[in-house]
């Protein structure tokens, strides 16, 4: 191969990488190595500034090679990319080496140890940009239409959305109706408004749109195709059950949450008056008058927080809207019977943003807030005149132990995550240690995930409040919009090839492939392999396993990969 002409771009952090990394002794390292022409440090590669700096760069120093020493590809490949194709490189000859997650903050007890990981690193990236290619993105017409899956809040406000920028909407909705938690529910926060007219509001849009066609009782079944080009099969149920066909161009998944339920026993669950937010708030919302419960009057509330959620064991995750969930419910009941006593019993106060003014209220119209040390819950029990009791140290007010009699004790409990094995495998969702479905990155890429066209929405992803979920539901729209109004999806190119004078066909790589997208076909008479560029993720997962070396992999060839494994070892490689 001809000279290169590379250069290399180190970033500090902004003291990520530099607090632990000799980010100089780097660049002094490798700005000798061969075809190194440019080897600069920068405070933060990503800001804007050092972009411009870097497209100067590669105009003024003809670079036909980029490498960026800093974070993960994993948030900035595209960025970076961008860099590349601003300055008129192409834009697969950029490699990002990560010296943040991989090197300095693995390494903050050995700076001149990850100092010295970084250079064989940085180096490493050099050698596998030295031998790469220019690559063209796969090009792929779009389907105009997108399947929306789950008829909640977000889902309702996607479709709506999907349909008002003229792309078709399938809709489909497991349930016998479409609403999901939201049609439950009366009075609301932030709106101020009934759950169940919203619904309503968001059904009756649908209905004025033609290009939206809603299927309840319905799932998914399978999907076949490419990114931009899929095929889905729904089977819609009732009476009969009928599988149906369609063509779709992204997807998105709204499937919504499903709330914590205690253990018998977990805070008294099981004794009458014991009760978790949802059974409460349905209590709450159905009131004509004053509260009663089983046909009692209710006068004194108490409120046990973090049921479920902030636990060593079991959900670890903080669901966020509890808070402000029971702290509105708090001031419904205030709306209620204001001679109604109410203690809130938590570990922290979460009601943030403008969400702070109606604990402000809550706290005005009585409520008293009592804060419970992590390592001392309250307890909850029946004495023995039958009085339904609440024993808490507050930390308040010095750690004194209180007990309070209550006449209902509610068990302030978060979302969790909806079991969906089917869904999962069908569409290959990646989910969190939670349970929770996972975007790509919940700043940059909020609702894109791994999987190129699927996208996810609503509190699928994590605990959100109503207003979150229509957010993020509008954001699946305006990326389904990006993807397929212009008509033509680009793919990445860095996909597996096979060699069909090496290729055998033992069907090896067809069993590994994950995504389907290895298939056989006949060349000169001979069997081989093909792969579909438009299904392969580049995962390479298919090229260790043939046995006649006969698949590589663009932009991460055998070439590029035993080079950087040269650079990276203390001794060269025999």
């Amino acid at each position: 191969m001809s000279e290169r002409r590379i250069g290399v771009f180190i970033c500090h952090c902004g003291g990520n990488i530099s607090d632990y990394v000799d980010v100089a002794a780097v660049r002094d390292a490798v700005k000798d190595e061969p075809d190194v022409v440019v080897a600069e440090t920068t405070i933060f590669a990503c800001a804007d500034a050092t972009q411009t700096d870097m497209v100067q760069a590669i105009k003024d120093q003809n670079l036909d090679g980029l490498v960026v020493a800093s974070c993960s590809p994993k948030l900035h490949t595209f960025t970076f990319r961008g860099v590349a194709k601003r300055a008129g490189m192409n834009p697969y000859t950029y490699t990002q080496v990560n010296i943040r997650e991989q090197d300095s903050w693995a390494h903050t007890d050995d700076p001149e140890g990850a100092t010295r990981k970084a250079i064989r690193l940085v180096k490493a990236g050099i050698a596998k940009t030295r031998l790469s290619a220019p690559l063209s993105p796969l090009e792929v017409e779009t389907t105009p239409r997108t399947l929306v899956i789950g008829g909640g809040i977000a889902g309702l406000r996607a479709a709506i959305g999907l349909a008002d920028i003229g792309l078709g909407v399938y809709l489909i909705e497991k349930g016998p109706e479409v609403g999901g938690w939201v049609a439950k529910f009366g009075n609301m926060y932030p709106q101020g408004r009934q759950g169940r007219k919203l619904i309503e509001e968001l059904v009756s849009e649908v209905a004025r749109r033609p290009s939206i066609k809603v299927f309840t009782n319905a799932e998914l079944q399978s999907k076949s195709g490419s990114f931009g080009n899929y095929k889905v099969e729904i089977r819609v149920g009732g009476t009969s059950s009928l599988g149906i066909a369609l063509e779709v161009g992204s997807i998105v998944v709204a499937t919504g949450f499903d709330t914590y339920e205690p253990e018998i026993g977990e805070y008294g669950y099981g004794i009458d008056g014991v009760v978790t937010l949802p059974k409460f708030k349905e209590l709450v919302d159905h009131a004509a008058g004053p509260l009663s419960y089983h046909g009692r009057p209710v006068k004194t509330v108490a409120y046990v927080y973090c049921v479920g959620s902030r636990q060593p064991e079991g959900n670890a995750y903080c669901s966020r809207y509890c808070c402000a969930a029971t702290v509105h419910a708090s001031i419904e009941v205030a709306n209620l019977d204001p001679q109604v006593h109410q203690y809130h019993l938590y570990r922290d106060m979460r009601t943030y943003g403008k969400y702070e003014l109606m604990y402000t209220e809550s706290r005005e119209r009585g409520s008293v807030y009592m804060k419970y040390p992590e390592d001392t819950p309250p307890t909850v029990a029946r004495n023995s005149a039958g009085q339904l009791t609440v024993t808490t140290h507050d930390t308040l007010t010095g750690g004194e132990e209180l007990t309070i009699r209550a006449d209902l004790v509610v068990l302030v409990t978060g979302m969790v995550a909806r079991k969906n094995a089917p869904l999962v495998s069908i569409l290959k969702l990646p989910l969190g240690s939670d349970g929770f479905f996972n975007e790509i990155h919940p700043k940059l890429r909020p609702v894109e995930t791994v999987v190129d066209g699927v996208l996810i929405a609503g509190a699928c992803q994590g605990p959100k409040n109503s207003s979150e979920s229509v957010a993020s539901g509008l954001a699946a729209v305006t990326q389904s919009a990006a993807i397929l109004k212009k008509g033509v999806a680009e793919l990445d190119p860095m996909v597996a090839q096979v060699d069909a004078d090496k290729c055998t066909w033992c069907g090896l790589c067809e069993e590994t492939c994950p995504y389907a997208a290895v298939d056989r076909t006949e060349v000169t008479g001979k069997t081989v392999a093909v792969v579909n560029p438009a299904v392969c993720k580049g995962c390479g997962g298919c090229a260790p396993v043939c046995p006649e070396d006969a698949i590589d992999l663009r932009g991460y060839t055998d070439a590029q990969i035993r080079a950087m494994i040269e650079n990276l070892a203390e001794v060269p490689v025999l």
